[in-house]
């Protein structure tokens, strides 16, 4: 990276622009636990996630944090104040992209004003994230 900054003044700019793009970090949190399950593997799973965009945000890195599958479930339960992981939701919820349109389609939630995703155009369903358009926007994929 010091090699491109030092090197700045001669190489056009847009070479830096993509040179930019592909250094700069970007994580795609993919939560699918399910919170009807009410199980400690499922809560784990959600607090591991949210404790990683937390992390990446403080890191000034971009990070999307997605909810697909029956982890469409969990803004409704994390808006509850009383919930364990709520204050730690309420630090990253900024970063939630949205929620999978087909699993809110199939199992149901309240939406809670996020966006319903659903580039990945499966049929029978109203779409899904697309997770090739995330890999070829640079974005790392963790799924929990």
């Amino acid at each position: 990276m010091k090699i491109i900054h030092s090197l700045a003044g001669y190489i056009p700019t847009s070479l830096q622009c993509k040179l930019n793009f592909y250094t700069m970090k970007k994580t795609a949190i993919i939560i699918l636990s399910d919170p009807k399950s009410g199980s400690e593997e499922a809560l784990g799973r959600v607090f591991n996630a949210l404790a990683s965009a937390y992390e990446f945000k403080h890191a000034g890195e971009d990070v999307k944090i997605i909810f697909q599958g029956t982890g469409i479930r969990w803004p409704e339960q994390l808006e509850k104040a009383d919930h364990p992981v709520h204050g730690l939701y309420n630090e990253v919820k900024d970063y939630v992209h949205g929620l999978s349109k087909g699993c809110v389609a199939v199992f149901g939630t309240e939406v809670s004003g996020y966006e319903l995703l659903n580039e990945n155009e499966v049929p029978g369903t109203p779409g899904l994230p697309s997770f090739i358009n995330l890999r070829n926007d640079g974005y790392d994929i963790l799924i929990f």
